[in-house]
């Protein structure tokens, strides 16, 4: 009986230590350009847009609203957006996005104004 108990706890700990050194490679530069569509979820309410982005810039359609956007990558994961004609205050505010996992075709990404710590998810997916 002792022995399975050491046989177990040996075992966690193996197991902890394996999954703790696993990290998820991200291929952030396959989405600094191109066609994508982007989904999220706010408070059980899912919003759909598309935007078309190079390294600076993003243009983005929503609801038939088109918005330009300043594109600045501060690594290959993350970047801010700034809204290029901001209407109010809350357009104003940069954007952090930080990259979080990748597919061949999509990422997960996180999203907070800067300096706040609230933040959401969503995903995008690459059109070409």
């Amino acid at each position: 009986m002792k022995f399975k108990v050491q046989y177990f706890i040996g075992s966690l700990i193996l197991l902890t230590l394996l999954t703790s050194c696993y990290n998820q490679e991200r291929n952030c530069n396959d989405f600094k350009t191109g066609k994508f569509i982007s989904e999220t979820e706010i408070e059980g309410k899912k919003f759909t847009s598309t935007f078309e982005r190079n390294d600076s810039i993003q243009i983005e359609s929503y609801k038939g609203k088109i918005d330009t956007f300043k594109v600045r990558w501060t690594n290959d994961c993350e970047y801010i957006i700034q809204n290029n004609n901001p209407k109010n205050r809350e357009e104003k505010k940069p954007v952090q996005m930080k990259i979080l996992t990748t597919t061949t075709n999509s990422y997960t990404f996180e999203y907070s104004f800067v300096g706040d710590s609230k933040k959401q998810r969503g995903t995008v997916t690459k059109l070409n």
